[in-house]
C-alpha cells in the first residue's frame, strides 16, 4: 500500500488531499510537495529491508514512493533506475580527488535520467484511469514518457520545439507517441501543452508541474545514499553532488530524496548539492546568486538543450536545494560544456551537454577552491551523448578519408607524425 497523505505547497504550505488529480497550488501558484506518511514507512521497514531487495531498478524504492506497484514485470517501466556508479581511477587522480564516483544516467531504458520521473508519472496515470499523458519535452522527458508509456500500452502526446534534436524525435516515434513540434521554444511548447491538457481532460506529466516527477527522481538520492553514503564511516567528509539545471526539477527532486532519508533516520547528515547552469541559461543561478528566490525569466540560447529554459519551473525548490544544504550554484560557458564531452569521452563515458555541465562545473569548484582533495564527490551525468550527435562532434575532431590502399594509410599515418 502507498505511504502517499497528500500534498504540500512548497510555498504557501497548503495541504491537499491526496485523492485530488492538482499540479500546482491552488491558492499561490507554488510547486507541490509529496507528503509521506514517515510513521508508517519507520513501523513498517528497517533500511536492510529495502538494501536486500533484488529488484535493481528504482522500484526496490517502492516502499518510499507515492504510487502502488504499476506492474509491467518483464518491461523496460520495471528496469529504470539503479544505474551504475563509475569510480575512474585515472580522471579522479587528473581532478586531484580522494573520491570521485561518477553516476551514468545515460544507461536508463531510454538513456537519460527522465526515465526516474516518466515511470513514476506512468504508474500514477494507471492508478487514476487517465487515458493519455502528455508532456512537453526538448527530447529526453518526451523520450522518457513515450517509452515508459509503451512498455504497458499507455498513450502518450509529446509537445516538442521543432529544433529538438533529431535524435530525441526520433526516440518519441519510434515508441509509438503522438509527436506534435511546436515552432516555437520549450517555454512556449510547455505553456500549450498545460492548456491542452486542460481543455481535453489528458494527465499532464510536465516536469516542474506534476509533483509525481520530482518523487521518480527523487530514486537517484536514493541510489546514492545505498551506493555509497551507507559504506562510509561516521566520521567521513560530507558528500557533494554536482548536477546540471534546467527548470530545477532534477536537483529539486534530489534535495528531497535526501530529506526523505534524513526524516527517517536513515541518513546522518545532508550531503551538499551543487547545481551547475549553462550561462546561457541561468535564471536559477541567477536567483541563487541575488541570495533570494526571485526566478526571473531569461532569453535561453545554450547548445545544452535538455537544460535550455526560459522560466525555470522548479525554480523555487531549485534554489533551496542548494543553500539548504550548503552547496551553491555554479554557471559555465557552453564551449567548457562541449570539452567536457571530449574530457569524459576519454575515460569512457560518453555524456550529452547536459550530463557534460554537472562534470565542468566541478572543474570549476575545484579551480575556485570550492571543492577540496578531500572532499568526497558524485557527478551526475543526466544522459547519453548519443541524444545530441551534433554536440558530441563539435567536441572532437572529424574523422580523416583516406584511399583504401596502403600507400594512402602510411602517408597519412605520417603527416600525422609530423
Amino acid at each position: 500500500m502507498s505511504q502517499f497523505l497528500g500534498y504540500r505547497c512548497s510555498i504557501c504550505h497548503k495541504e491537499i488531499l491526496p485523492n485530488s488529480i492538482v499540479y500546482t497550488c491552488p491558492n499561490c501558484g507554488g510547486n507541490l510537495d509529496v507528503i509521506l506518511d514517515y510513521k508508517n514507512i519507520q513501523t513498517k521497514y528497517q533500511i536492510e529491508d529495502i538494501t536486500s531487495r533484488t529488484d535493481f531498478s528504482l522500484w526496490r524504492y517502492l516502499p518510499l514512493l507515492p504510487v502502488e506497484d504499476p506492474g509491467g514485470v518483464g518491461t523496460p517501466l520495471r528496469s529504470a533506475g539503479w544505474t551504475p556508479l563509475y569510480t575512474p581511477q585515472q580522471l579522479t587522480e587528473k581532478l586531484g580527488l580522494q573520491n570521485f564516483w561518477l553516476k551514468d544516467e545515460g544507461r536508463n531504458p531510454t538513456a537519460s535520467f527522465k526515465d526516474r520521473a516518466s515511470a513514476v508519472v506512468v504508474a500514477r496515470a494507471r492508478e487514476i484511469g487517465a487515458e493519455i499523458v502528455v508532456t512537453a519535452s526538448t527530447g529526453n522527458a518526451g523520450a522518457a514518457l513515450a517509452g515508459m508509456s509503451a512498455a504497458i500500452g499507455q498513450k502518450a502526446i509529446i509537445f516538442a520545439p521543432k529544433t529538438a534534436p533529431q535524435a530525441k524525435i526520433a526516440q518519441l516515434l519510434v515508441y509509438g507517441a503522438k509527436v506534435i513540434l511546436v515552432d516555437g521554444n520549450y517555454d512556449s511548447a510547455f505553456d500549450l501543452t498545460i492548456e491542452a491538457a486542460k481543455e481535453f481532460g489528458w494527465y499532464c506529466r510536465n516536469t516542474g508541474y506534476n509533483p509525481f516527477t520530482a518523487e521518480g527522481k527523487k530514486t537517484a538520492a536514493f541510489e546514492i545514499w545505498e551506493q555509497i553514503l551507507l559504506n562510509q564511516s561516521e566520521d567521513a567528509h560530507t558528500l557533494n553532488v554536482f548536477v546540471s539545471v534546467g527548470d530545477g526539477n532534477i536537483i529539486s527532486g534530489i534535495h528531497k530524496g535526501f530529506k526523505d532519508l534524513f526524516e527517517l533516520g536513515w541518513l546522518r547528515s545532508m550531503p551538499r548539492i551543487f547545481g551547475v547552469q549553462s550561462e546561457k541559461s541561468a535564471a536559477i543561478a541567477n536567483a541563487f546568486f541575488a541570495g533570494d528566490e526571485n526566478i526571473i525569466p531569461i532569453s535561453a540560447t545554450t547548445i545544452a538543450d535538455s537544460i535550455s529554459v526560459d522560466l525555470p519551473r522548479d525554480g523555487i525548490r531549485a534554489v533551496r536545494a542548494a543553500r539548504e544544504t550548503g552547496g551553491a550554484y555554479l554557471t559555465v560557458s557552453d564551449e567548457e560544456i562541449i570539452r567536457g564531452i571530449g574530457e569524459l569521452g576519454k575515460y569512457g563515458i560518453f555524456a550529452e551537454p547536459a550530463g557534460s555541465t554537472a562534470f565542468v562545473g566541478l572543474e570549476k569548484a575545484i579551480a575556485e577552491n570550492v571543492i577540496e582533495p578531500d572532499d568526497p564527490v558524485v557527478v551526475i551525468n543526466t544522459g547519453n551523448g548519443l541524444k545530441d550527435i551534433r554536440a558530441a562532434m563539435m567536441a572532437v575532431q572529424a574523422a580523416p578519408v583516406i584511399e583504401p590502399s596502403m600507400k594512402a594509410l602510411k602517408a597519412y599515418l605520417e603527416s600525422e607524425k609530423a
